[in-house]
């Protein structure tokens, strides 16, 4: 009717048409961030895996790409410790990223990713692949209860440090917690008070404690099976490769672009809503 008519007619057919579209994509990605936690804020940290400085430079273009990728949808994000690497990039990064289902959106990139590219650590410039890791845990908070005794955590301080080996501070302010019984260990340098870094270290803590204890529960249910992956060859969830070509390749979904520099700069949502639709 609305063609038949045309003018106002057709334009405000349309205008309803593209409303609706994007209030059932909207429906669509609600039912897919149904899990337990995918409402909470979000702890993201990345790590390299083999390959070097290539690596450690990997995990600090991947840490960038995740903050542009929280920005770009309005979140927050409280950068809670990094951890630089010697010649370039990061040895670790964790972030906080606060925003409405910001744990059920990064749950997806959970996994170790591939890059191919021209290594500029090369002097003879040959073609290098590193890898780097993503991990995410939902941000609890005090209606969550996580118990842990003071008797199974150790806590050691040192001096932050900046990119080279700057030192921050003179004083010890930088805090690392380990939790005897797991193994788990969490840094914080990002404040200048120690107090803050502790409090900071052991919020981490808890949300990788509360992720370890919901993983053995579903375990024990049978509702979902993991196993640790070796950062490494084989293992990637995502291959992004700028040399010999130009080409970013979900291993899981098989969703594609030949926009490196984009996905890099945080253009992640295709691959996102790609992996929720199939594990809904």
């Amino acid at each position: 009717m609305a063609e038949e008519e045309g003018g106002e007619a057709a334009t405000e057919a349309e205008s309803e048409l593209a409303r609706l579209e994007e209030e059932l994509r909207g429906l669509e990605l609600r039912k897919m961030l149904s899990g337990k936690d995918d409402e909470r804020n979000a702890i993201v940290s990345v790590h390299p895996g083999a390959g070097g400085a290539d690596s450690q430079d990997w995990a600090g273009m991947l840490f960038r790409m995740y903050t542009a990728w929280a920005e770009r949808r309005g979140f927050e994000v409280e950068t809670i410790d990094v951890q630089t690497a010697d010649e370039a990039g990061i040895k670790s990064g964790t972030a906080i990223v606060r925003g409405p289902y910001a744990y059920g959106y990064l749950r997806a990139e959970i996994g170790v990713h591939r890059l191919v590219r021209l290594s500029p650590f090369d002097a003879a410039h040959r073609r290098h692949t590193s890898f780097a890791s993503m991990a995410a845990y939902p941000e609890i908070d005090d209606t969550v209860e996580v118990e842990i005794s003071d008797s199974d955590v150790r806590m050691d301080v040192f001096r932050a440090s900046g990119p080279g080996g700057q030192h921050v501070n003179k004083s010890s302010t930088a805090v690392r917690l380990t939790h005897e019984p797991s193994g788990i260990v969490v840094s914080c340098q990002s404040e200048r008070s120690q107090f803050r870094n502790r409090e900071n270290a052991m919020k981490i803590l808890k949300a990788r404690l509360y992720a370890l204890h919901e993983e053995e529960r579903r375990k024990k249910q049978q509702e979902a099976e993991s196993e640790k992956l070796e950062i490494a060859w084989g293992s990637q969830i995502r291959s992004y490769v700028v040399h010999p070509y130009q080409l970013v390749k979900d291993n899981r979904t098989g969703v594609e672009t030949s926009d490196v520099s984009g996905v890099l700069d945080g253009a992640l949502d295709p691959f996102i809503e790609a992996y929720l639709k199939s594990t809904a």
